[in-house]
């Protein structure tokens, strides 16, 4: 269930956006990106995949995911460090909610991880859980249930739309900006803010 099948070898064109944060304006049409920040993990000539790093799981946190899926015993899991047990879990789109992906630092790296910048990359694979949970964990992680997904050609559509914002990648916004902040946070990297913006602003 926690397998990657983001295309190894990707055409990746001259503007692709990987590695950036899409910023969902304001007049969003579609409710379910409502004030979303998304960080795209590819992006070419096939598509486009994101995930969601703005929106939580209501009363789900990490410790939950590894009691469900019975990584280990429950006096183990209890044992995991409260930092990493009460960790929130991201909506990361509507697009396969049964599974799980990780965004973490390039300390951890496995056979299955995907690199989407120079220091970020993404797994989903049961490694990642259990390095996370019982060591040696990255330095950094993002636990999210589910991803974005755009057919050929879709996103740039939807950007040409002012449908979204782009925003560069920044590691202290995915990682340490608090979750209900992110989204200011996002237009603030674009020296930006919500009451600056209105339907007819042009996008970045």
């Amino acid at each position: 269930i926690y397998t990657l099948s983001l295309h190894d070898a990707l055409p990746i064109s001259m503007h692709s956006l990987e590695g950036q944060f899409l910023v969902a304006m304001p007049d969003m049409g579609d409710e379910r990106f409502a004030e979303s920040v998304i960080l795209l993990v590819a992006h070419g000539s096939e598509g486009a995949m994101g995930l969601v790093v703005n929106q939580e799981l209501a009363h789900l946190r990490f410790a939950d995911i590894l009691e469900g899926l019975d990584l280990g015993a429950p006096d183990t899991v209890i044992r995991v460090p409260p930092a990493i047990g009460q960790q929130a879990v991201m909506r990361g789109g509507p697009v396969e909610t049964a599974r799980g992906f990780v965004l973490h630092s390039s300390d951890y790296h496995s056979s299955h991880t995907h690199p989407v910048t120079a220091d970020i990359c993404l797994t989903a694979t049961l490694d990642i859980l259990k390095a996370m949970a019982f060591g040696p964990a990255p330095a950094s992680s993002l636990f999210a249930l589910g991803c974005c997904g755009w057919s050929p050609g879709q996103l740039e559509s939807e950007i040409g739309d002012n449908g979204w914002l782009v925003a560069p990648f920044s590691r202290e916004l995915l990682f340490e900006t608090p979750v209900a902040e992110r989204y200011e946070a996002a237009l603030a990297s674009l020296g930006i803010s919500r009451a600056t913006l209105s339907p007819e602003a042009g996008h970045a």
